[in-house]
């Protein structure tokens, strides 16, 4: 049994997930992204390994002919997957692991990992939605309202996940994703992993 928790956090493109996610692992400890594998090219700053594996369509669909992704995605024409072997061992070293993926990618490791715990960030309006993504300044016009449409069918996807975050103020959010963190590794499963051999020792079981 993995002693590290496994987070899934999935929310539509410009809701503000990515710099949630990048606060919080510079706040808590032993807290980690899992990096995803992706057919898409690199964003100006981004550095292959670091934020994604970034690969040929040719070697991503191999690995998944080998059943190495936990899940898989196509997200506006691009491919994502999550390695099932390096989040294994993640979890094993006793890391909290992120896996801030799409919702199919989450719908996925849902059923398969029933203890995962799933957060959905949503933005404070449409219009809020829209000013975000025009502001990142990355995007064509087009690419912006494929983008703006696509948020429709992710927010209909919010009553799969177990905790909701309004991304209106910031640090308000941050502060609430940080609570849903520290309290999930308060819960008695989770103390019985870590501490094994304190609580043999207290409750006279060693």
């Amino acid at each position: 049994m993995p002693i590290g928790q496994l987070f899934v956090i999935a929310a539509p493109s410009g809701a503000g997930k990515t710099s949630l996610v990048a606060a919080l692992l510079a706040r808590l400890p032993a807290l980690v992204v899992s990096i995803s594998h992706t057919t898409r090219q690199p964003r100006p700053g981004e550095v292959n390994g670091r934020e994604y594996h970034f690969v040929s369509t040719a070697e991503f669909n191999a690995q998944l002919a080998q059943g190495d992704f936990l899940e898989h995605a196509n997200v506006f024409g691009h491919l994502y997957g999550t390695n099932r072997e390096a989040l294994l061992a993640q979890l094993h070293q006793g890391l909290d692991v992120i896996l801030e993926i799409d919702w199919q990618g989450a719908a996925q490791v849902l059923k398969q990992w029933p203890e995962a715990l799933s957060i959905f960030i949503l933005p404070p309006s449409r219009e809020a939605l829209h000013a975000r993504l025009i502001g990142r300044n990355q995007d064509h016009p087009d690419v912006i309202h494929a983008r703006m449409a696509e948020a429709d069918e992710t927010l209909s996807k919010a009553p799969l996940f177990d905790y909701w975050i309004v991304n209106d103020d910031f640090e308000v959010a941050l502060d609430e994703l940080r609570a849903v963190v520290l309290a999930s590794r308060q819960r008695r499963a989770q103390i019985e992993r870590r501490h094994e051999r304190l609580l043999k020792t207290l409750l006279g079981e060693g």
